[in-house]
This record gives structure tokens, C-alpha cells and sequence, in this order.
């Protein structure tokens, strides 16, 4: 069987660094989707109310959908997903800040002890 005839399963990482500039507008449209949803359970919609009121990267998190950025692409079944948001210290200037910078200390330790 030719590769093409058989599915392959690619992981795809992104990282993304967002400048939020309007705070409400983003805690606003989380709270939006949150209280829209019908599936979340009355229990977990308060919880999560409550860590997208405290928290600008917790809201972008419930607004961001890895689906989103897949849904369209021809051929392309999302498989599995995860994603967190987190603050960050962000100087663009520092030689010290970098993407990926991380992941490259991971795939080196990962050949280490591979």
C-alpha cells in the first residue's frame, strides 16, 4: 500500500504569542461562549465563569480551537487537540526570547535518552 493510500497522523505545533489589548472585549467574549454552550454541565459553567473572570489567558484559551485552525483543510481530520494559555514576560528585543527555544532543550534531551 503506497503512502497515499494509507492515513498518516502528523503532529503540528504551534506557538503563538498574542498582545491582548482590550481585556473586557476578550473576558467578555469567553463569558459569551461559555454561557452559550449547551453541553457544559451546570457545575463546570460556574467553574469556568470563574477561572475566565480571573484570568485574561484563561478566557483566550476558551476562545481559541485548535479545530478552527484545521476545520477547513482539505483531507485533514483532527485527531486529537490540546492547547493552554499562560502569562508571559515578552521583551521581542531580548536575545534571551525566542520561539520554540523550549522545544528544542526537549528534543535534545529527548535523543539523549532516546
Amino acid at each position: 500500500m503506497s503512502t497515499t493510500q494509507t492515513s498518516q497522523f502528523v503532529r503540528l505545533r504551534v506557538e503563538l504569542v498574542v498582545e491582548v489589548e482590550d481585556v473586557e472585549a476578550v473576558t467578555g467574549a469567553a463569558l459569551r461562549r461559555i454561557a452559550d454552550d449547551p453541553d457544559m454541565p451546570a457545575d463546570e459553567r460556574v467553574h469556568a465563569e470563574s477561572a475566565v473572570a480571573e484570568d485574561t489567558a484563561e478566557a483566550l484559551a476558551y476562545l481559541i480551537d485548535p479545530f478552527d485552525l484545521v476545520g477547513e483543510v482539505p483531507g485533514v481530520e483532527l485527531a486529537q487537540a490540546s492547547w493552554s494559555s499562560e502569562g508571559i514576560d515578552y521583551d521581542p528585543d531580548s536575545p534571551e526570547w525566542g520561539l520554540g527555544e523550549d522545544d528544542d532543550q526537549e528534543d535534545e534531551e529527548e535523543d539523549r535518552l532516546g
